[in-house]
């Protein structure tokens, strides 16, 4: 099993930026495929960006340009830099960690969970 501790959300105005960090520990060789997720109130939960073994990344249309994500892999952290914030990027934030690649925007399958932190936009 692996565990995985988002930080970094807050509240930010739209224009504004922010960075997310997630900490995986445990069993971290199944961490090949780590992404961020996003679910907004009322809305089902969206893949935002994930990165691989490889360092190969990935992002969902909405927030090419505007999102980075990487990964300290000597730290086994997570990070998403974000950058001008729309009001639509508000939600909880979810880290995922899997072995297993997926399609956009599954990003990873089979995945464990973060429990999450939350990012608000103001306009």
């Amino acid at each position: 099993q692996v565990a995985l501790v988002e930080s970094g959300g807050g509240s930010v105005q739209a224009g504004g930026s922010l960075t997310l960090s997630c900490v995986a520990s445990g069993y971290t060789a199944t961490t090949y495929c780590m992404a961020w997720f996003r679910q907004a109130p009322g809305k089902s939960r969206e893949g935002v960006a994930a990165i691989d073994g490889d360092g190969v990344t990935r992002y969902v249309d909405s927030v090419t340009g505007r999102f980075t994500i990487s990964k300290d892999f000597a730290k086994n952290t997570l990070y998403l830099q974000m950058s001008s914030l729309k009001a639509e990027d508000a939600g909880t934030y979810y880290c995922a960690a899997s072995q297993y690649v997926a399609a956009v925007p599954r990003f990873c399958e089979k995945n464990s969970w973060g429990q999450g932190t939350q990012v608000t936009v103001s306009l």
